[in-house]
C-alpha cells in the first residue's frame, strides 16, 4: 500500500475525479483543486501536508505555469508532475529545467499516472 498525499490541480472536474479514483485505488490520499489558486491554497494551508502535486497548465485565474512557479519558490521539496493537453516540447523542456519530475500528455493511462506518482514519492522521501 502506498502512503502519500497528492493534490490534483485541473479545471476539468471529470478528469480530477478520474485521477483521484486511480490514485485512491493505488493507495494514495488524493485531493482536488479546480485551478492554480485553489491548489496554492491547499499547499499553503499545510493541512494535510502534500507529498506530490499533479498540475494542469491551461486553467482559469491562476494558470499552471504560475502555480508551478509558486510551488518551486515556496515548497521546493514537493515534487510537481505536469499533466496537460498541451504537448508542446518547448514548454516541457522549460518545465523540466524549472524542476518538475514528469510531464504527462493527456490522456494518461492509469498505470502511467501511478508510475509517475510513485517516482515523485521516491524523490520526496
Amino acid at each position: 500500500m502506498n502512503v502519500g498525499r497528492v493534490v490534483i490541480i485541473d479545471d476539468d472536474p471529470e478528469l480530477r475525479r478520474a485521477t483521484r479514483l486511480v490514485l485512491t485505488k493505488a493507495g494514495y490520499d488524493a485531493f482536488e483543486a479546480a485551478d492554480g489558486e485553489q491548489g496554492i491554497a491547499v499547499i499553503r494551508s499545510g493541512d494535510p501536508p502534500i507529498n506530490a502535486i499533479i498540475c494542469d497548465l491551461d486553467m482559469p485565474r491562476v494558470n499552471g505555469m504560475e502555480a508551478i512557479a509558486y510551488f518551486h519558490a515556496h515548497c521546493p521539496s514537493v515534487p510537481v508532475i505536469v499533466m496537460t493537453g498541451t504537448g508542446d516540447l518547448n514548454i516541457a523542456t522549460e518545465l523540466y529545467k524549472q524542476g518538475i519530475v514528469d510531464f504527462l500528455s493527456k490522456p494518461v493511462l492509469p498505470e502511467t499516472l501511478v508510475r509517475s506518482v510513485e517516482k515523485a514519492m521516491k524523490l520526496h522521501h
